[in-house]
């Protein structure tokens, strides 16, 4: 590992997918995300994302990225956590935002995650989120038992809501984080809002403001710091439940029915 002298290393908290350590060192902490018998590939989103987000975000900085033995590792920037301000949080995601592209996706798909991810390109959006995001959820449900007749009624008329709210809105692709819940940003001991444990796209702003309003950790004030530099068009709170179906359909597939009734809400908001 490309790392001077390692003194220590102590597990630390790194969510449910990766092995995370601080890695005390001559030079200073680092921060190690281990993925045991993966290659180097499990890491290329993640470092493609962060990568993407440091174009307009404070974001740890990739340190190196490699396999020792049959596992995956990346090692990134230590950050020391302190507190800042929600509304300089909403301007760092508004600005992020403001980075677009030319089409809705990205250059490499998710295919590591639980639940894997095709960014193929697509100049519609409508097209991308449909058959690349809701409908691969809605399938996986109906493999594993998940999924039933009314469910499917409900999810054909909110299907067809979708594409009929879309028809002439102008939909930028902007750079979205694409797991925007309150465990993945931080503040550093300064106060910067940082951006942390992305999954990139390019699509409409609104999907990932909609994970924000999913599981709370984002105040009043970051809303106003979002719409202070990049105000929400009309229509924005209508659309919302369209958005966060996606979210709550991941987490029916990975939690099983204790998301049920959330999905079922959602769905029923037509």
């Amino acid at each position: 590992m490309p790392l001077p002298q390692i003194q220590a290393a102590h597990p630390v908290s790194g969510g449910d997918i990766n092995e995370a350590f601080q890695l005390d060192t001559a030079e200073g902490p680092y921060f190690l995300l281990v993925q045991p018998g993966k290659p180097v590939s499990f890491y290329a989103h993640e470092v493609a994302g962060l990568k993407a987000l440091s174009q307009a975000a404070n974001a740890p900085e990739v340190i190196a990225t490699g396999e020792i033995g049959s596992d995956a590792y990346l090692v990134l920037e230590f950050l020391e956590t302190g507190h800042g301000s929600q509304y300089e949080l909403g301007q760092t995601v508004a600005r992020v935002h403001h980075v677009t592209a030319k089409q809705f996706g990205f250059a490499d798909s998710n295919l590591v995650s639980k639940l894997p991810k095709n960014n193929t390109w697509q100049d519609d959006w409508t097209t991308f989120y449909l058959k690349q995001r809701l409908d691969p959820l809605v399938q996986r449900a109906q493999t594993h038992h998940l999924w039933n007749a009314s469910r499917q009624a409900a999810y054909d008329h909110v299907r067809q809501a979708i594409i009929t709210e879309n028809q002439g809105r102008q939909i930028q692709p902007s750079l979205l984080h694409g797991d925007l819940w309150a465990g993945n940003y931080l503040f550093t001991a300064e106060g910067v809002p940082t951006l942390i444990d992305p999954d990139v796209l390019y699509g409409d702003r609104e999907f990932d403001l909609a994970m924000t309003t999913i599981f709370g950790g984002f105040t009043a004030d970051f809303y106003r710091g979002y719409q202070d530099l990049y105000p929400l068009t009309t229509g924005y709170t209508e659309r919302l439940p369209h958005y966060q179906l996606y979210y709550l359909l991941a987490h029916l597939n990975l939690f099983g029915e204790t998301y049920g009734e959330a999905v079922d809400q959602t769905l029923a908001r037509g």
